[in-house]
């Protein structure tokens, strides 16, 4: 017989027994156990071999919620594809795509590296990556990331290097400096 939301509701863990299971059709059922915590499961078999998948718990999965969700595992078991097993895929996808960006390797390797450094240059160089890698790679999953073109990829939206620092002139081309460059300088200096 088919179960009804008050019969979700209402379900219960008999005392002394491990857990209870109410079934619905199709394979699913709702497994109660005696915390009053409640699951819904969804037995089938494949390759041979008799699966369980979980479907989430109830009242945050509904008993509609749940017949759509067994209804979806049994389109891809008609395909032949294991709905465990491909559980286990999408969620191992999910922790890589968030584990695998660039600034989160960065952070990893940072940790890993920054042991037997002085602290002022490892806070250094942490402060490089932020300031100069991260705003431009760090969203980016690492597999994506390429060799960037020669030409200055990472300080284009920066100014000088090191702050406070001028930018390399050639000596008589910077204001207010001598045309001579020593003691034996030819060259006349103005004022002079």
């Amino acid at each position: 017989m088919a179960l009804t939301d008050t019969a979700c509701k209402n379900a219960k863990c008999p005392d002394g027994k491990a857990r209870e299971r109410y079934t619905d059709s199709g394979g699913l059922y709702l497994e109660v156990q005696p915390s009053g915590a409640k699951h819904w499961r969804w037995k089938y078999r494949f390759a041979g071999k008799e699966k369980r998948l979980a479907l989430g718990t109830y009242p945050a999965v509904t008993l509609a919620q749940a017949r759509r969700a067994r209804d979806e595992a049994r389109d891809l078991l008609k395909a032949g594809t294991d709905p465990v097993q491909e559980k286990k895929d999408a969620k191992l996808a999910r922790r890589l795509a968030l584990g695998t960006t660039f600034e989160a390797v960065s952070r990893q390797w940072f940790e890993h590296w920054k042991g037997p450094k002085s602290p002022r240059h490892a806070d250094y160089v942490l402060r490089r990556l932020e300031a100069d890698v991260f705003p431009v790679l760090g969203a980016k999953p690492i597999g994506e990331i390429t060799a960037p073109p020669a030409s200055g990829h990472g300080q284009a939206h920066r100014g000088p290097r090191r702050p406070g620092h001028r930018q390399a002139q050639p000596a008589d081309l910077r204001p207010g400096l001598p045309l001579c460059g020593g003691p034996r300088c030819d060259r006349a200096q103005p004022g002079g």
